[in-house]
Formats: structure tokens, sequence, C-alpha cells
């Protein structure tokens, strides 16, 4: 006969005045930090008590019931109610709903407490964002709902961003198929498609962090902190029907622009009003684009302009700027650290009075009536003006001042008027990717190295030019080999001086900051050099020594040519073998004569300069030569863009530089001065190699020559 299985009998519930009530000495929650009772009172004050304590009778030394009933289980909210109890909002003897023990239990009543606090299950997110969503839907703003659960407003509103997570990706994350932080990663995009997608290509893989998410998924998309974003602004973007999404998870310096093709056209539109203001203003020509290649005002001839003085309100208000920032200077000189405030303010007078030292130019309308302007955005968002540059085509000629090169009139009448602008939309031709098969590592392209050696050479200049003792010692050097060796061949130094321009650049070349610091020393330097050949020479006699060595550095600085091109095997134009040896043998003594560091002047392997123009072994051997094998391992099997992509992440901050831009050995350089042949190693196979790749194109076989 089968035994019949014993039923379960639970604790019978009883509605108990509170002042029955005391804490159980027995509860195991003994730590109070963290435990937020005021806003647990609010919240029973608000729905009332939503779960029973669970209570025994309390016994006296003979064990009598003592009438009193301690609480082993639910001491927070006990606690809360005794809150409610002080501030008079609740009376002492309110019944209070509970669960009643027998006092002679077997389970002891530590037990009680332990299984109370530790069986707990938390709500899980995806629970906790489907209710908050309920709650908007009928009506509760995210405002309302974070004050009624005592979070913060942004937790709510992180919570309800999940809604544009596809629900496949939501199921997914309920089974525990991802993590919450690759969750959050979906939400920087709204298309649903794309997101499982996403998914589908990472999910087996092992780049699958909330990182490499948000970078497929914002591929097509422009940073917020994009100058052309920032010259527009975010504001004009969405007035005129461009969407934003922003990570409210993570730091996005502003989110991401949806639209690229509306942004170019809203910032090639206030380009153009910005030219046409300009335009105004009596010039030949304006040339406009987004940014311009380094060196486009080579060959110009810049106008010297009248610095226009400050009025005397000006003058009074530039004072009263310097007194208030030598005040704050002073008042808080002893801090540790500037108030938000302070730093602010100081911050926004250091921008007037730059204001006030940035002057602009008069100009002669003669001179003006044959130069022009170029417009383009700064690298951080403002409108950069270059004013008063002349065209060869364009400078004066007798009996046809006042024309411009097609003959028609540039002043006044009613056949003239100012020449409109010209916008230009410029770009640069793309590379055709490498065969992400080809397993060996070829030779560098012969243009990629012409585009970093061209990185080099303009690191050079600069250095030369603030080091005036080695830029004379370079300089000498080149003259008397002219005058003692007529026959040597010719080396780094270009001595005549002619400057040499890069027939092959990187887009990031022109904001380098060697190119900055060339472009500010070149500024600075012609605001003081008279137009006038006679007194140009006056000017000259009358310098001290170390302006005339400053002078000089600088301008033999434009001569240094560290360029890598394809030799000429035939003679003729071009360079031979030799002279590039020579060439790049002097370009090394330059740079370890000045000290450069390519890394120390800010050069970064990047997608665009380096890592996305050769193949997968050159990427993998370039991390792991900075980065080290594991890196090296972490991203072999990946596909060649984001091999690439991640490669640049790997190498920021290493150090890691390509061949042609390290610094070589002196033991083991090739010496190769004008004149002497010595016995040396081979180049390096990045130099000896032909460098030729299966998509070079005919015209980027040919050799490259320095214009002069």
């Amino acid at each position: 006969m089968a035994t019949a299985t014993q039923k379960i009998t639970l604790s019978s519930s009883r509605d108990i005045p509170f002042n029955k009530l005391v804490l159980s000495q027995s509860n195991v929650r003994r730590v109070k930090a963290g435990i937020s009772v005021e806003e647990l009172a609010e919240s029973i004050a608000r729905r009332g008590l939503i779960q029973s304590l669970h209570v025994r009778p309390e016994l006296d030394a003979e064990g009598q019931e003592t009438g009193l009933f301690e609480v082993p289980a639910g001491g927070r909210r006990y606690r809360a109610l005794e809150l409610l109890v002080k501030q008079k909002r609740l009376n002492k003897t309110t019944p209070v709903p509970c669960i009643v023990s027998e006092a002679s239990d077997d389970i002891l009543i530590d037990e009680v407490s332990l299984a109370e606090n530790i069986e707990r299950a938390p709500l899980h997110p995806l629970d906790q964002f489907r209710a908050f969503q309920v709650l908007r839907e009928k009506g509760m703003s995210e405002e309302e709902i974070a004050a009624a659960f005592f979070v913060d407003a942004k937790v709510v509103k992180q919570r309800l961003r999940l809604v544009s997570v596809s629900p496949s990706l939501l199921e997914t994350y309920a089974e525990d198929g991802m993590s919450l932080e690759q969750l959050m990663a979906f939400t920087v995009s709204e298309d649903h498609a794309r997101q499982e997608q996403v998914w589908a290509a990472i999910k087996d893989s092992w780049q699958k962090e909330p990182y490499t998410i948000r970078r497929m998924l914002t591929e097509t998309t422009v940073r917020a902190s994009d100058k052309r974003a920032l010259f527009v602004g975010i504001e004009a973007y969405e007035a005129a029907g461009g969407y934003v999404l922003r990570d409210l998870f993570q730091q996005d310096d502003g989110g991401w622009l949806q639209d690229p093709v509306l942004l170019d056209r809203l910032a090639g539109e206030k380009l153009k009003v910005e030219a046409e203001t300009i335009a105004a203003e009596g010039w030949k020509w304006i040339e406009v684009a987004g940014d311009f290649p380094y060196g486009h005002t080579s060959w110009m001839r810049r106008l010297t302009g009248t610095t226009i003085d400050l009025t005397d309100d000006e003058r009074a208000e530039r004072e009263k700027l310097r007194d208030e920032f030598d005040g704050l200077e002073a008042q808080y000189a002893e801090a540790d650290e500037l108030p938000d405030e302070v730093d602010s303010r100081l911050g926004e007078i250091e921008e007037a009075l730059e204001a006030f030292e940035a002057r602009p130019m008069r100009y002669d309308a003669d001179q003006m009536a044959r130069a022009g302007v170029f417009v383009s955005i700064r690298h951080d968002g403002p409108l950069a003006v270059e004013r008063g540059y002349v065209r060869a085509d364009d400078e004066a000629v007798d009996g046809q001042e006042g024309q411009g090169a097609d003959g028609c009139s540039l002043e006044g009448g009613e056949s003239g008027g100012v020449q409109r602008a010209v916008i230009t939309v410029g770009g640069t031709a793309t590379e055709p990717e490498e065969d992400d098969e080809v397993e060996t590592i070829r030779p560098l392209p012969d243009r990629l190295i012409s585009e970093l050696t061209a990185h080099r050479t303009l690191a050079l200049r600069d250095a030369v030019a603030t080091n005036p003792h080695v830029a004379m010692t370079a300089l000498l050097h080149r003259l008397v080999t002219d005058c003692f060796l007529p026959h040597s061949t010719r080396g780094c130094l270009e001595a005549h001086v002619r400057e040499v321009h890069f027939p092959a650049q990187a887009d990031d070349l022109g904001e380098s900051a060697s190119a900055r610091a060339i472009a500010e020393r070149h500024e600075r330097w012609g605001d003081h050099i008279p137009a006038d050949d006679a007194a140009l020479w006056d000017w000259l006699a009358d310098q001290d020594d170390d302006t005339r060595m400053e002078l000089l550095a600088h301008c033999v600085s434009f001569g240094v040519n560290a360029l890598h091109e394809k030799p000429n095997p035939y003679g003729g134009m071009g360079v031979s073998q030799h002279g590039l040896d020579v060439r790049l043998s002097q370009a090394d003594r330059l740079a370890r004569a000045t000290g450069l560091d390519m890394v120390a002047v800010g050069w970064r392997p990047t997608v665009g300069n380096y890592l996305g123009r050769v193949t997968k072994p050159r990427i993998i051997e370039a991390v792991r030569e900075g980065a080290g094998e594991r890196a090296a391992q972490l991203i072999d099997h990946l596909k060649k863009s984001d091999m690439a992509t991640e490669a640049e992440r790997l190498l920021a901050e290493t150090g890691w530089l390509p061949e042609p831009l390290r610094m070589v050995d002196p033991d083991a350089e090739v010496v190769a001065d004008a004149g002497v042949n010595t016995e040396a190693d081979d180049l390096p196979e990045f130099l000896a190699g032909d460098g030729e790749r299966e998509d070079a194109t005919e015209d980027e076989e040919q050799p490259m020559v320095a214009a002069e």
C-alpha cells in the first residue's frame, strides 16, 4: 500500500499593530551602507506595503509569549515603517500585514532571515525595460517614472532606448545569448535589419566587443566632431531634416550624423554664402573647398596689406579684459584647481584677446583686382579665409592694369563687377584595395613610400628650421660642394633654394603638426619682410645675427627633399638610383642631427595613411612589431578592412613606424656621399625592390619628378 505524501502547511497571515513589532537581533542584514530606507518609505507612502513582514512571537525567559512579535525577515521594510511613524505620516497602531510562524518552529529564525535575503531574484534589465515601456505608453513621462522608482532619469532613458533594438536581438539577450553591454551597443542604430546583419556577422567570431558593434553600425555616418559638422552646426543640420544618433551608454562626442550627403550640401551652401560675402570686398577670384591640399598657395605672391588699427573703444575693451584676466589669475594663484566658472571665463577672455591680435588687413583696390581668396574650413570647424594671393597669370602687365586674364573689366561699370566666387568640390582618387588572398610580403608601393617620405620631408623641414646651426652646416656643405666638387651628385638639400613639392601626398599631410608649424612660421616672417627688392636688402642688413640665422634656417628648410622616387634607369628626367641613395643617406644624417622623431611630431599609423594601403601580411607584421605576437594573433583571422581598423587601434600609442619613417642606424647605413663610393650592404628591400603593385596604374609606374 502506497504511503500518502505529507502535505505542506504554510504559516498563517494576520494584521499586527506596528507598535507590537520589534526588530529581531537574528536579522542577518547588519551592514547599513547602501540601504536607502528613505526611498523605501516614500514607496510605501505611494503604493502601500507590497510585501508582508515575516514575524515570530517573542518569548520571555520562561518561554511564554510576551504579546510582541520579532521581525527576522523584512528589517528594511520595518525601518521604513518606523521612519513614517516618526514623521507622523503613519499611526503607530496601524495594522501591518505579517506572515506569522510558530515560536516552536524547527527552522531557526536566523535561517529564515538568511533565506529571505539571499533567495531574491533581481529584476532582469529586459523586464525593467518592458515595464518602463508599458508605463511610458500609459502616459507617464520619463521624469515621472524616474521619480516614482527613485532612479536617475538617465537610467530610464537608457532602458527605454532598448526599444530601438531588434526584437530578435532582445530575445537573444533574454536567453543569455549576448551581454547587456553588447545589447546597449546596438542602440546606436535604429535599423533593425542592419543590427541583425551585424550580429549574424560577429556572433561566432572573436570580434564581438561593444566597440566593434558600434563601429560597424556607424561606419557610414559622420561623427559630430567632424569639422563639417562643427562648421554647419548640429542645430542647422537637424533643422534641415538630418538625424543625429546619440549613444546614451557611452561618451559619443555628440553622436553620429546619419546623412553625410545632406551635411556636405549644407557645408557647401554655407561656404558659398561666406564666399559671396567676401566677393563683395572686390577680389578677382575666390576659390572655395572643404579643404585644400598642402602647398596650394605655392607659386603665388602674397599681398602685403596694412593692419587696421584698433579703435579707442576696442583698445579700452582690450585693456579691461586684460585687467580682468590678471585679476582672476592673481586671485586664484594659490589654488590647486580653478573653479569651473573661473576656468571657463579665463578661456573666454583669452579668445577675445586673441581676436584683438588677429586684426583684419586693408589692401589697395588695384591689388585686390588681381588677387584672390581661398575659403575653406579649419580642422576644428571655424571658417578659414586666406586673402591676398596673386596667381602668376594675374601679375600686372603694361596696358592691362585692372584687366583679368580674359580681358574683362574687374571694377565698376555696367559691364563689370566683382567676379563671382567659384565653388570647387575637390577629391582624391582612391587606390584599389590589394588582393586579400596574397599572403606574401611584397615591397611597399612606390606611391605609398612617396607619401610616407613626404611626411618625413615636411618634418625634416620643420626640424631644420628650428635648428639654425644645423641649417647653416647643411647650407655650407652644399655650397662648398658646388664650388669645389662641381661634378658631385646633387644631394638632399636643394640649395638655390627651390621649394620641393609633393606629387604624391596623403589627405592628412596639410593638417600635420609639422605643416601647421611651418605655415605659422612662414606667416610670421612674411608679416615683416618688405616686398621691394632694395628695401628687402636694407632690411636684412639691419637685422642682428640671431634674426638672420633664424631666417636662414627657415628658408633653407624649404629646400629639404627626403622624398623617395622611383629611379629612372635611362637617365634624363627623374633621379638615378645613385642620386636617390645619396638623397636618402643625407636625409638620414639630417634627421639624426636635428633629433627628428616622427612619433614625437605626431605621425601615427592609420587606415588612411598606411594600414589600409598595404597587404594583410604587412598589417600583421606591423602589429607584431608594435604590439606583440599576441595582438597579431587576435587580428590575423579578420577581413582586411576590419584588420586595418583594429591594427590602427592597437598601434595608436606604441610608437611603431613603417620602414621609410624610421631612424636609420648609422652603423648599418649605406655611406654614399658626393663623389665617394665605399663598400656597404645592399639597400633595404623597401628601397631596393621595384615596389610595383598588381593594381598599379600606368601613371603610377612612371618616375616622379620633384617640381622646381
